[in-house]
């Protein structure tokens, strides 16, 4: 349930109120509710539910789509989609960029902790289809650390690895893992850590990126079951990647050039087809035009509106789901006022939350992530991050994909 209408809605009710969802429910084959005479009868006739349905369209999942729709759309009067709190007087000080699946939910449960505290907290919490431009200026403008706020929440290495960024602040002490002991089974065992060994860094969460294979695309070609397999010849021009999503491209970069250095990059790079967000992605899984990518690289969360008995096919790859972490970055300096904001960012309210049914893996110790033991993932490593330049790799990874010599 959500706060914008009831999935038992008539269609034509809810794309009344929200005209913006006529496109995605045409994207998603209801092509008929372009006309608006035919979206007038027989919209009025059946129910959001029972259309999805009718199309084998996981309607939860789907659910979801239509909100970030909506709150997409609403971000162009909303201030930019920040929900915020500035106060001078407040104790404590939070920004966040938030994953669109999960940002409303995350939002309510963070505002109702907020209001139960008996003092004043400041936060800035983006959505992360609208960029990081708030978080970035203020650690670009930052001089001290009294210029950085006391929590940061977000993904992107770039971010908070770059030495014109958060880079200037890494080796000062400034920040400190607060949370005691191992961290979830899944993502803490013999073949990763997600804890930083410095005591620096805390990672909350993953967004694992797997491949949704069509396979009437395939054209007599082997299905892929590895990155490795994706760096062949025959899978040139053959592949969809969220390139405008930086915290993914960005972690797809470092992941492949951390195990498969230049070559494997450059090899990623010559399969690019099209750049496509991955809602984008699973609808363009009916079409057989040359336009259609064989394989679509995307956020494991996107597997769940693949359809059963469809032509389309999730892979988790064999060498690993490659992760773009989700971090908090917590300062030593004001802790016993941030203490409760940071144990609530660590409770199992907020992974159950943000791990969206297992779909974003956890560190949390106690949430079940619903993995199985061949589901593992590529990891750089943190030796790997602490010891380079994270910025100049990023940067020199995306003239590489793309083919740029200079």
């Amino acid at each position: 349930m959500n706060k914008y209408f009831d999935i038992k809605d008539k269609v034509y009710d809810v794309t009344e109120k929200y005209p913006e969802l006529i496109e995605v429910l045409a994207a998603a084959g209801f092509e008929n509710l372009k006309n608006d005479m035919m979206r007038k009868t027989m919209g009025r006739a059946i129910s959001l539910e029972m259309a999805l349905k009718s199309k084998s369209i996981n309607v939860e999942v789907f659910e979801m789509q239509l909100v970030e729709a909506i709150e997409r759309k609403n971000t162009m009067s909303d201030n930019n989609g920040v929900v915020r709190n500035m106060n001078e007087n407040a104790r404590t000080s939070v920004k966040g960029i938030l994953p669109c699946p999960v940002r409303m939910q995350f939002i309510e449960s963070f505002e109702k902790f907020v209001e139960s505290q008996d003092y004043e907290i400041n936060y800035n919490l983006n959505a992360a289809s609208m960029g990081m431009e708030v978080i970035e200026k203020e650690i670009l403008d930052a001089k001290s650390e009294e210029d950085l706020s006391d929590i940061y929440m977000s993904a992107g290495f770039n971010l908070f690895f770059d030495k014109k960024y958060m880079g200037r602040f890494r080796d000062k002490g400034i920040f400190v893992d607060f949370r005691q002991g191992k961290l979830n089974k899944s993502l803490d065992n013999g073949m990763i850590s997600l804890k930083d060994p410095k005591g620096e860094y805390s990672i909350i969460g993953v967004v694992p990126a797997i491949f949704i294979v069509n396979k009437d695309m395939l054209k007599g070609r082997e299905m892929p079951t590895s990155w490795e397999d994706l760096f062949k010849p025959e899978f040139e021009n053959s592949i969809a990647l969220p390139t405008a999503d930086l915290d993914m491209f960005n972690a797809i970069m470092l992941g492949i050039y951390s195990k498969y250095g230049r070559e494997g990059v450059e090899a990623l790079g010559r399969g690019l087809l099209k750049s496509m967000h991955p809602a984008q992605m699973v609808k363009s899984g009916g079409r057989k035009d040359l336009d259609t990518p064989a394989v679509s690289i995307m956020p494991y969360f996107f597997s769940k509106t693949i359809k059963e008995n469809s032509n389309m096919t999730v892979v988790w790859p064999k060498d690993g789901a490659i992760i773009s972490p989700v971090f908090l970055l917590t300062k030593k300096k004001n802790y016993e006022n941030s203490k409760a904001l940071i144990d609530f960012l660590f409770s199992n309210e907020v992974a159950n939350i943000l791990g969206a049914d297992g779909k974003f893996p956890q560190t949390n110790p106690e949430y079940d992530n619903k993995l199985e033991d061949n589901q593992n993932f590529l990891w750089a490593g943190w030796d790997f991050i602490h010891s380079n330049d994270i910025g100049k790799i990023l940067n020199d990874t995306e003239k590489w994909f793309y083919g740029k010599t200079e």
